[in-house]
């Protein structure tokens, strides 16, 4: 039995013109012909290709997968085939290892690059590790919080406040951050209402710490980022490391910054009674 040349592209996942151009080369002929003349591959043919398959992922060019792949070997091969073909493959291990590292490399540099442009953070590795320890930033809800606000100017203020921020800067920054924490997961374990008066300072406090440093950030959008920090557990990291944070902190800070968003709020002005019907 012999299969046609376009369930081997579906089976091998190679276009009928690569076939094609394997065919013409002495790659990999097929055995047989259809009385038509149609190409037919035969169960060896299939377990060649495969082969080929195999040396092409690995990056060997078509001419030495047919030195490998030849049989029997060229005459002026010198080594036995076992042994060139082990020489090549340790030879193109090597190639690829160095080329995983610099790719490596590549990767690291591009996620530096994408981590500033996204978090405005505009320091070293070295300088990071030191400020931020084991707070990172996940460059996936950084993506996302960009396509979110983007268009929000209190969002771009507060990059633009963030890449001009220096080390000593940041080191204020989560040095007051750190205090801050602290004292919000010693209320919590207190056992403090989170809409009690507490609760509702250390809130308030936040929400200056982010003017203070970022963006003016008044109550809605205060708000607006304590709703992200408890549907989201990339945004609460930034604020909480995992190492620290509590079931059901983040709904507590919400409920805190909410209720202070309510105290915070002019009272609404009283109606004056209406006198026209009761005057003498």
């Amino acid at each position: 039995m012999g299969y046609p040349v376009g369930q081997v592209s579906a089976f091998a996942g190679v276009t009928v013109r690569t076939l094609h151009h394997y065919d013409r080369t002495g790659l990999l002929r097929p055995s047989d012909r259809s009385p038509a003349g149609y190409r037919l591959y035969s169960d060896a043919d299939l377990a060649r290709l495969q082969q080929i398959l195999f040396y092409r992922e690995l990056g060997f060019p078509l001419d030495e997968i047919a030195t490998i792949l030849a049989d029997p070997p060229p005459a002026n091969a010198g080594r036995c085939p076992q042994g060139q073909l082990l020489d090549q493959l340790r030879a193109r291990h090597r190639r690829l290892t160095e080329e995983i590292h610099r790719l490596q490399r590549l990767v690291e540099v591009a996620e530096q690059a994408m981590e500033v442009q996204q978090t405005g953070v505009r320091l070293t590795p070295q300088e990071r590790f030191e400020v931020f320890g084991e707070i990172a930033f996940d460059l996936t809800y950084a993506t996302d919080a960009e396509r979110k606000w983007h268009n929000s100017d209190g969002y771009r203020r507060s990059m633009a406040r963030a890449a001009a921020h220096s080390k000593d800067d940041w080191a204020q920054i989560m040095a007051e951050a750190a205090d801050w924490r602290a004292r919000l997961t010693a209320a919590f374990d207190a056992g403090e209402p989170a809409d009690g008066e507490r609760a509702m300072d250390l809130a308030e406090e936040h929400r200056r710490h982010l003017t203070r440093w970022f963006t003016p950030c008044p109550t809605d959008m205060h708000g607006r980022i304590a709703d992200d920090f408890a549907a989201d557990p990339r945004a609460f990291a930034l604020l909480v490391p995992p190492t620290e944070q509590r079931p059901g902190l983040a709904p507590y800070l919400r409920t805190a910054v909410h209720a202070n968003a309510v105290r915070q709020s002019p009272p609404a002005p009283t109606a004056e009674p209406d006198d026209r019907y009761h005057r003498p």
